[in-house]
């Protein structure tokens, strides 16, 4: 993934490249960030005097090589706008201290009885007032942490709203900026927590280059949890990313009659968009997100060095998806372990249920070298992969473990007008999986989402290399 140099003045060139890499070494600096103790005024050089919010890290001049470390246990609310680096000296976003992962979450806070008013009987509402507004789009309202959820109705461009019919049904309402929901009684009594998370992205990545991010908890954002295009020389590893996803992204009309037909909601876990390359994506934990756990993705565009490697997925509506038109290369899809396509959160209120391990949109790029190999492909609510046709190189994909229960397919073929709907011997038939098997994983402990192969799984020695599928650093 780093792309190679000339041989003119070759030594003269190395010498430079080392004594400015020292340079940009000496140079780099350490922030620290407490959003307990922390204070904007500080210099945040030290434990002691670290910063405060989201708000001075993005304000702050960051330099390659320059290291910004969230204190465990900590919780930033907003986005984090990343800042570039250089090849070699990529600034840094991590952790120091003690305690579980900081977390950046793009939500706000309506726990308090008060955060309340009712509008009528079995109905209510934010408050509203200047310092009480929601100024963005709510795309999901989380409680206890997940244990309960709101389903999101909304008004069409025509003002026709949907019935608020169900306990935690919702509507977000952008005149007055306030989320109006059904509930029989002040809805911060029944719950300890209420998030409402913004159609925001926690990490907005945009146009940046040479990042590193590693052990932080990303959640509670509508729109993407890294998001951004034109990237290059990305990595993310250890981070856990949930609850993501659900914003409204614009509406929907009928191609033939101009009538509206549905909401298009949205929301990623990493998303690479557009122009992205170089970027390394491992050892992270994503579950509970809108659309997509993983993706790169684009129109006109070029995608190449991507490596998914080591990743733990459950609950998204897929594991991973891609789609572009340009240039597409050297995309590596490798040791994931995915669980459970569309049984998450949103599935049931999406109106395009498409619970799928791999979302193989049109696919018109030039494609060389795009591997799935030694994954974990465990259920799926509708399919375990979707394609649509052509490709003039489909992916190469093999030595995979792919499990459905209950008739479920393992393949939707659309190429033209030809849509079937494949089990696994007709999806083999295709070219593809030559080495795969179609059997039960036999996870250590599944409900405690403990996806290491157990004793006499048929994943064990199924790898490429003879070991086991699926993620290996777990």
């Amino acid at each position: 993934m780093d792309a190679g140099g000339g041989f003119v003045r070759a030594g003269f060139l190395a010498a430079f490249a080392a004594a400015w890499c020292c340079a940009t070494h000496v140079s780099a600096a350490t922030w620290h960030v407490d959003s307990r103790h922390g204070d904007d005024a500080a210099d945040g050089r030290t434990e002691n005097t670290a910063w405060r919010t989201l708000e001075r890290v993005n304000k702050a001049k960051l330099a390659p090589g320059d290291r910004v470390l969230f204190r465990r246990g900590g919780l930033w609310r907003g986005t984090l706008r990343a800042a570039s680096g250089s090849p070699g000296s990529p600034v840094v976003y991590s952790w120091y201290g003690t305690g579980p992962k900081p977390i950046l979450q793009n939500s706000v806070d309506r726990s308090r009885p008060e955060d309340w008013v009712g509008e009528s009987p079995g109905l209510w509402s934010t408050v509203s007032g200047k310092d009480a507004e929601l100024p963005y789009d709510v795309g999901i309202l989380i409680c206890d942490n997940g244990k309960k959820w709101g389903v999101k109705k909304f008004r069409n461009p025509d003002w026709k709203m949907q019935e608020l019919e169900k306990p935690l049904d919702y509507w977000y309402d952008p005149e007055r900026k306030r989320v109006v929901v059904r509930f029989d009684g002040n809805p911060a009594k029944a719950f300890k927590s209420i998030e409402l998370a913004y159609t925001r992205h926690v990490v907005n990545q945009g146009c940046v280059h040479d990042v590193v991010y590693d052990g932080l908890m990303v959640r509670y954002g509508a729109a993407h949890g890294f998001g951004g295009g034109e990237t290059r020389n990305i990595t993310i590893r250890n981070c856990d990313v949930c609850w993501i996803g659900g914003g409204l992204q614009f509406w929907e009309k009928d191609k033939n009659t101009g009538k509206v037909r549905y909401p298009v909601r949205y929301g990623n876990g990493i998303e690479f968009w557009g122009n992205a390359t170089g970027h390394l994506v491992e050892r992270n934990r994503l579950w509970e997100i809108y659309d997509a756990a993983l993706t790169n993705q684009g129109r006109d565009d070029t995608e190449t060095d991507i490596v998914w490697r080591d990743n733990v997925i459950w609950n998204a509506e897929y594991s991973f998806e891609y789609w572009n038109k340009k240039e597409t290369k050297n995309i590596v899809f490798e040791h994931n372990t995915c669980v459970d396509a569309g049984c998450g959160w949103a599935h049931s209120q999406r109106p395009d249920r498409n619970g799928a391990h791999l979302m193989y949109y049109w696919n018109r790029a030039s494609t060389t070298s795009f591997v799935v190999r030694n994954n974990i492909f465990c259920r799926a609510t509708e399919w375990t992969a979707r394609m649509c046709c052509p490709w003039n190189e489909p992916p190469a994909q093999d030595n995979n473990l792919v499990w459905n229960a209950g008739g479920v397919p393992v393949m939707r073929w659309l190429d033209g007008k030809d849509l079937q709907l494949l089990g696994w011997d007709g999806y083999r038939r295709l070219g593809y999986d030559a080495h795969s098997q179609f059997a039960e994983p036999k996870f250590v402990d599944p409900a405690k989402r403990d996806y290491r192969l157990a004793a006499g799984s048929p994943g064990l020695t199924l790898a490429t290399d003879g070991g086991p599928v699926g993620a290996r650093n777990m």
